[in-house]
């Protein structure tokens, strides 16, 4: 598939040839997608499976509306949690039982570092500090910044060709995202980590850019702790519950810092001490979000469903030649625009996005895309002094999810961002006006 797909010239035929003997195609059936519209945000908020609604329904009508409060026994409401959070072990190299759907990613951030330092803590007392990415999301370095002030340790952020090189005896916890939210580049867990222990460093992973979009394997990385969230790749809803695991060799080892009920050992028995529960339940917290964890289950259904055509391999193979697709028509047809490409065009080193840059315009670009009806998103720039040269530029943003996205798709998209540049159409006042959003 990806062979086809490098040629110059490629023309719109191609595209629907490559559709044609697309093994994943029907897959697109499972999701309710606008007609007119070409989805290249689900790197952002995922589509709705067509499911979800129906399944949504039956827990309120029925389940709420009906069986009340027996649901949380007969319709097995408790055990969501951990049923979900099986379905998410499926796509990131976990184990069934490592895996609990909970919280919001930030959240579990929360839980995951700080275990993480109480750890390190017992083990090696000197080590102070947490090193992470100058570009990693900001929610992510906010907590560690919020953590570092309460404990009086310090956080270290790096360019990611550092990172290797701040790996000294005084780090603690290296936090990560393994996919860069503005960049699309994509961290080698397997090496990193191994990185991190050689130094005597635990491994933090945010899978938000990861889980549903690239293969992950955290047993085989041998991580220690990972989050993610479910309303990206894994289309369950705008807020969908995130993920956290944890290493069964840390799972026990101290409680994490948000001791709920939920992550009681015996959390009806309603004693007035806290004792954990073993393993990952005890990363639960208070009552979680049981409509928003069924939609969550519909979203993951819709990602399983291609275990049968090869699974995240499958999925990952047809994301490199959208990509590539994306990158090679970009260059092509849209050349002398000012466009840069800031993704990696190196197959090891990317997620399932792609990134442009431009000096100006690329906010306004992007709007005049939507209002044609291709949905991208747009990223602003750091424009601090010690930003990288990949954080201080303007970024147009485009995810393309193997699962409900097309190889025409993709040339009619392009051929959209070529008329808006060779019309000067992004300079109308419409599409400078910015929204609340981006």
């Amino acid at each position: 598939m990806t062979s086809s797909i490098c040629n110059i010239s490629i023309t719109q035929q191609d595209c629907q040839a490559l559709d044609a003997q697309d093994p994943l195609r029907k897959l697109r059936d499972q999701f309710q997608l606008p007609p007119g519209v070409i989805y290249l945000d689900g790197n952002s908020l995922g589509v709705l499976p067509k499911t979800t609604a129906a399944r949504v329904a039956d827990v309120v009508t029925r389940e709420w509306g009906n069986d009340l409060i027996q649901s949380w026994n007969k319709n097995h409401w408790f055990e969501l949690p951990q049923t979900v959070g099986d379905k998410i072990a499926r796509l990131i190299g976990a184990a069934p039982g490592e895996v609990v759907a909970a919280d919001t990613t930030s959240i579990n951030l929360y839980k995951v570092l700080s275990a993480a330092l109480n750890i390190s803590a017992l083990d090696a007392p000197h080590r102070q500090r947490i090193v992470s990415e100058r570009s990693n999301f900001p929610t992510d370095l906010y907590i560690a910044e919020a953590i570092c002030k309460e404990r009086g340790l310090e956080l270290l952020l790096v360019e990611p060709e550092d990172i290797a090189a701040s790996l000294t005896p005084e780090v603690a916890v290296l936090m990560l995202t393994q996919v860069n939210y503005r960049t699309g580049a994509m961290h080698d867990m397997a090496a990193v980590t191994a990185a991190a222990h050689a130094n005597g460093t635990l491994m933090v992973w945010d899978l938000a850019h990861s889980a549903g979009a690239v293969p992950v394997d955290l047993n085989t990385a041998r991580a220690d702790f990972a989050v993610g969230c479910g309303y990206k790749y894994l289309n369950g809803g705008p807020g969908a519950p995130a993920f956290v695991w944890v290493n069964p060799m840390h799972t026990d080892r101290c409680w994490q810092p948000l001791a709920g009920w939920w992550g009681h050992a015996a959390p009806f028995a309603f004693t007035p001490d806290y004792q954990p529960a073993p393993g990952i339940t005890r990363y639960q917290c208070g009552t979680q979000p049981i409509i928003s964890l069924a939609a969550l289950d519909c979203g993951l259904d819709a990602t399983l469903a291609a275990e049968p055509l090869g699974g995240m391999a499958a999925l990952r193979s047809k994301s490199l030649a959208l990509t590539d697709l994306f990158i090679a028509l970009v260059e092509e047809r849209c050349a002398g625009h000012g466009l840069g490409v800031a993704t990696p065009k190196d197959h090891s080193q990317r997620g399932s996005q792609v990134c442009l840059t431009r000096d100006e315009g690329a906010y306004a670009i992007v709007q005049a895309l939507i209002a044609r009806g291709v949905v991208g998103d747009y990223r602003a720039g750091n424009r601090s002094a010690d930003a990288a040269s990949t954080g201080s530029v303007d970024i147009l943003r485009f995810g393309f999810i193997p699962l409900y996205l097309g190889f025409e798709d993709v040339w009619n998209a392009v051929e959209h961002l070529r008329q808006v540049l060779e019309s000067g159409e992004w300079q109308q006042p419409e599409f400078n006006t910015k929204n609340a959003v981006t």
